[in-house]
């Protein structure tokens, strides 16, 4: 018997794409980090987020303020409170891990100093393309150091 080919398909009419981790509905490859989708087993489905706790993996880092929930463009926005001065920030929807709806609260996978060093949340600029392109690479599978280079506020 010949040896199989770990990168063919068996079983299926479609080759394995992305290195090997094929693809999923929608295009993007299979277990890649999308930071503006929800995760689907975060739990969060349409479950209304605002007033939930928010807990980084080391620590408490505000209540959210406001939950999106568009398709492709979700995201929380968090008032950190009197941990950074009463700061608003924006973090996409990738970094939620799970919910705890029974607690009210929302476990992202980022560390409390990475999300104090991100951008503070801008009401008038949330929605452009390049500061979401930089915001999303940010807080990305790799997780920068560094904050996005985003440009002062007027």
């Amino acid at each position: 018997m010949d040896g199989l080919d770990p990168r063919a398909t068996h079983g299926g009419t479609e080759p394995i794409l992305d290195d090997g981790r094929g693809t999923v509905a929608g295009g993007a490859p299979g277990g890649a980090f999308d930071p503006w989708r929800y995760r689907d087993e975060a739990g969060v489905a349409s479950a209304d987020l605002t007033g939930y706790k928010v807990e980084a993996t080391d620590g408490a880092i505000g209540k959210i303020d406001r939950a999106s929930h568009e398709v492709d463009d979700s995201y929380l926005v968090v008032d950190t409170g009197p941990w950074i001065f009463g700061k608003k920030v924006m973090l996409p929807a990738g970094t939620v891990n799970h919910v705890d709806h029974d607690a009210r609260t929302v476990h992202v996978d980022r560390e409390k100093d990475q999300i104090k060093a991100a951008p503070e949340y801008d009401e008038s600029s949330h929605a452009d393309p390049g500061y979401r392109d930089r915001l999303g690479g940010y807080y990305g599978e790799k997780h920068s150091a560094l904050p996005p280079d985003v440009p002062p506020r007027s």
